[in-house]
């Protein structure tokens, strides 16, 4: 990653109490007008503070505007990159500070700054872990079109059903975090450009950090250079991506309570889904060597080891192998009620029923056994687990 730095050694050198990055790109206009601003705010807060502008490889007048703004004034620096993209900007401007407490900001200074004080009181105090604005919050003053509202609130529900995620806000460009959390964090965080944020606070969430959040005032910039739609493809890579990391133990993460409620359900409903079409496919694979019973035992018997192995990191949040030959076994004592439902079904089927009419009774058998293996799977098997 190559980068250029422009900081006094002397600022460097000096432990701040709070450093502000501001990610650019092409900012030639804004820049000096929302520095300026920020800056005299900052001027304000009883906590020492140093100014970052973090340039993604600007092609227009950026650099000169920084150049300018850092001869100005001796608590803003300048970090320039040849790489695009927000998260490289962060991760190597808030890697490289000396501060108590990291945060950023977009540009445009959407969020009012009166929130800002508001962010890093409770890292300053060692109360919370990371801080984050939320536009979404009943208490949240937010101007914007509806397209952006739509899209951000359809983001951040999906975030709460793949990924089980608790905060409210995933994408707002208001965030800090305390400078001693830093390094775990990004050791696990992958992404270099938009879902940075996004994996960041999964990450802290997994991991046991308290994260605090603080309704902003906000009021969307119509000038925005974002592209909604090259950007919406990028996260969802990012949540499939990130749900194989978890799903696969890749994130080492803290005993962090899962959520139960109506996500818990839909993701159980998911795998049930899946997992009964496998058995119906597996059935009738079987059922080409195999009597109508053989077949069913068969087809459970392998259809309850993948519906266990995914209910157990998808549904209710638990990776790594820790325990996992336990819940399977238990899994498959389970699969004793099932068993029995869907056995007595076929038994009961007449001789002359054809091969639509047995898939269909046990396939209707199955998805009832299954609502009863949801009961047993979050009281008994995972229960104790999460």
């Amino acid at each position: 990653m190559t980068a250029l730095q422009m900081r006094p050694e002397d600022t460097i050198s000096q432990l701040v109490d709070v450093e502000i990055v501001v990610p650019v790109h092409n900012e030639e206009r804004a820049l000096r007008p929302s520095i300026l601003a920020l800056h005299d705010y900052v001027r304000t807060q009883p906590w020492t503070h140093r100014i970052v502008i973090a340039d993604n490889a600007s092609t227009d007048a950026t650099q000169a505007v920084a150049s300018a703004l850092i001869e100005e004034l001796p608590d803003v620096s300048y970090l320039r990159l040849e790489e695009k993209g927000r998260g490289r900007a962060l991760r190597l401007a808030w890697g490289t500070a000396n501060a108590r407490v990291v945060a950023y900001m977009d540009v445009d200074l959407s969020t009012d700054l009166a929130a800002l004080p508001v962010l890093v009181a409770p890292l300053l105090s060692g109360h919370s872990d990371v801080a984050i604005g939320t536009r979404l919050s009943s208490a949240s003053r937010v101007i914007r079109g509806p397209k952006r509202e739509f899209i951000s609130r359809t983001y951040n529900r999906l975030l709460r059903l793949a990924l089980r995620s608790r905060f409210s806000d995933a994408q707002c460009g208001f965030k800090a975090v305390r400078a001693d959390r830093l390094p775990a964090l990004l050791e696990q965080v992958k992404d270099q450009e938009w879902f940075f944020d996004t994996e960041l606070l999964v990450v802290a969430e997994r991991t046991g950090l308290r994260i605090h959040e603080v309704p902003v005032d906000w009021v969307d910039d119509p000038d925005s250079r974002v592209d909604i739609v090259s950007t919406a493809i990028a996260d969802l890579r990012g949540i499939v991506r990130l749900s194989r990391d978890i799903a696969a133990g890749r994130i080492r993460v803290s005993d962090v309570p899962q959520s139960g409620g109506p996500g818990q359900v839909l993701r159980f409903i998911a795998v049930g889904i899946g997992s009964t079409a496998l058995f119906a496919a597996l059935y009738l694979l079987a059922r080409t060597v195999m009597d109508p019973v053989a077949a069913n035992v068969v087809a459970l018997l392998l259809a309850t080891a993948a519906n266990t192995a995914v209910n157990r990191s998808f549904t209710f949040g638990i990776s790594g192998r820790d325990r996992w030959w336990v819940h399977q076994a238990k899994g498959y004592a389970v699969l004793g009620v099932a068993l029995v439902i869907t056995t007595a079904t076929a038994v009961l089927l007449p001789a002359t029923a054809t091969r639509t009419v047995e898939l269909v009774a046990l396939t209707a058998a199955n998805l009832f056994a299954t609502l009863v293996r949801f009961i047993l799977f979050r009281s008994w098997i995972f229960g104790g687990s999460r």
